[in-house]
């Protein structure tokens, strides 16, 4: 009851401006927490904030060992190539991590894109049962530029497996607005090497949920 007054009060009245949570370098506000009411979309700030949540969780034991890329970093890339993208690692070695999340803005639809260097694969989440084998590309291409410039070595393409996954193989949505959540769920299950068993039905629990996360600060 305690946490619903919380989650009540976030959307309550008040200034738009006002801070309610930062931290990583980042700050939410009152307008930005207002997104994850039921049926907006969810903004940058909200998925970045969350994204950071799940790093700051990976580092305790008995977690992959987790990167995740801000959702301004996919638009960068693509519009500058590597060059453009090159310092976004800076203190951070790709290849030492498990896990790399790449939250994917597609003007008006939320994706993931998860590459597993353990595995190496790189796989594309869409809510919607889109194909993002393009995209997958995109960053294989930017993991081998990646590969040359900080290690010096060659990252052998056919080594690596792209895929798209079907809309049998993960949940969907069945609205227009929830593919924010979905990201951040998907994010949330795939960084504890978890099956994905939500569906569309725990979106508006999951919405209230993540306000008392950004809150917090902290993952319940």
């Amino acid at each position: 009851q305690a946490m619903e007054r919380e989650v009540s009060a976030a959307f309550g009245k008040g200034e738009p401006g006002e801070i309610l949570s930062s931290a990583f370098k980042l700050k939410v506000t009152r307008e930005d927490i207002c997104t994850l009411r039921q049926l907006c979309w969810l903004n940058d700030e909200v998925i970045n904030f969350y994204m950071n949540l799940l790093v700051e969780r990976s580092k305790k034991e008995g977690y992959p060992a987790l990167h995740a890329f801000s959702t301004f970093f996919y638009p960068k890339l693509c519009s500058g190539g590597y060059k453009a993208v090159r310092r976004w690692t800076r203190g951070v070695d790709l290849f030492k991590q498990d896990l790399i999340l790449v939250p994917i803005h597609l003007r008006v639809h939320w994706t993931l894109l998860v590459i597993d260097v353990r595995k190496k694969t790189i796989k594309y989440f869409d809510s919607l049962g889109q194909k993002g084998d393009n995209i997958c590309k995109t960053l294989l291409q930017y993991l081998q530029e990646e590969s040359r410039e900080k290690r010096n070595l060659e990252l052998t393409a056919s080594e690596w497996t792209l895929r798209s996954l079907s809309p049998e193989e993960i949940p969907q949505q069945t609205n227009g607005s929830d593919c924010g959540v979905f990201v951040c769920k998907f994010a949330d299950s795939i960084s504890r090497d978890k099956p994905i068993t939500f569906t569309q039905e725990h979106m508006p629990y999951f919405r209230r949920k993540m306000v008392w996360e950004i809150i917090h600060q902290q993952l319940l």
